[in-house]
């Protein structure tokens, strides 16, 4: 329990994040999910999926919710997986 102002104004920020960085995080693993069905399905549409996976990643790296280090490695994995599946180098 916070005994001071700042300390319950930090508390309330606190909150007020966590609800921001979970709908964050929740909506890249979605855009995650469905690249990944795409690839495994051989969509056509695979590679505008990759690229609003890797615009919704990197948004949420800029915004310090998610490591770059993490949504880079992730990016590259994903990415020669596409390329694989639709037969390009």
């Amino acid at each position: 329990m916070a005994n001071h102002k700042s300390a319950e104004k930090r508390a309330r920020q606190s909150v007020k994040r966590k609800a921001r960085n979970g709908q964050v995080k929740a909506a890249v693993k979605t855009f995650e999910k469905n690249l990944v069905k795409g690839i495994e399905a051989k969509s056509k549409d695979v590679p505008a999926l990759l690229s609003a996976y890797m615009k919704k990643a990197m948004s949420a790296a800029e915004k310090g919710v998610l490591r770059k280090e993490t949504i880079s490695r992730k990016i590259g994995r994903l990415s020669s997986r596409v390329h694989k599946a639709i037969g390009t180098k």
